[in-house]
């Protein structure tokens, strides 16, 4: 039996009195390739932002391999193992994808391992391993800017690589993608979760099933259903909010 990487419990935050999340109770196991899909406004980037320490909740708990999440700083729950991708591409433009890749790294990450970082073996080793990954091997020496919408959502992704977490949230990975690049992105992401959790929020419901393997459905902060793509796209509830009768 799998073990749990991530146990959200009674979960909730305001906002001026809204309840963004309300009473929620989320489980993640390991390499498990989690998909939480939902109306606009149901909460899932919310869910996310509490993760990652973005935002603090007002109740409840979010534990991660004996970490309390909700008690840490952001920098802090990056470096325990949690790495966060944000609807749009985060990437150094200025730089390479090579360049990209290597400040990623973690002995990079503080002033004293920028001061004393040497470009080794192994960091070139690791550099072009998580490019042929992210199908960017051939795009090395290339200037992010130059890269397409999609290839700049596969560099984001190999920067979190880098950083080697045990867990990935990432927030509409295939927007604004091709149909060939939201294949080659499914497929990376089958290959992410042989060794690694990912949570992943998706409107593209063809992507999810190909990908997912469990789904969560949230309506206005709470948990509406919870299954396979099959079971949840079936369920009465989950038809009525996204058509409405």
């Amino acid at each position: 039996m799998s073990q749990m990487i991530l146990e959200v419990q009674n979960l909730g935050v305001s906002f001026d009195g809204f309840k963004a999340i309300d009473d929620l109770n989320f489980y993640v196991e390991e390499n498990e390739l989690h998909v939480v899909i939902g109306p606009n406004g149901a909460g899932k980037t919310t869910l996310l932002d509490m993760i990652c320490g973005k935002t603090k909740p007002t109740t409840g708990t979010i534990a991660f391999k004996g970490h309390n999440l909700e008690r840490m700083l952001e920098y802090q729950i990056t470096r325990a193992g949690v790495g966060r991708k944000f609807q749009n591409p985060l990437v150094y433009e200025d730089l390479t994808v090579s360049e990209n890749l290597e400040i990623s790294y973690p002995k990079k990450r503080d002033v004293f391992g920028s001061l004393f970082f040497k470009r080794n073996e192994t960091v070139l080793e690791e550099i072009q391993r998580v490019a042929e990954m992210i199908f960017l091997a051939d795009q090395l020496d290339r200037k992010s800017a130059l890269l397409s919408h999609g290839q700049k959502q596969w560099l984001e992704i190999g920067m979190l690589l880098m950083q080697d977490p045990q867990l990935l949230l990432l927030d509409e990975p295939v927007a604004g993608m091709s149909a060939r690049e939201r294949e080659l992105t499914g497929a990376l992401l089958r290959k992410i979760a042989e060794g690694r959790s990912v949570v992943v929020i998706e409107h593209d419901m063809e992507f999810v099933k190909s990908v997912a393997h469990k789904v969560t459905v949230l309506h206005q902060g709470k948990k509406l259903a919870e299954g396979s793509m099959e079971s949840v796209q079936s369920d009465p509830r989950v038809i009525e909010v996204y058509l409405g009768h």
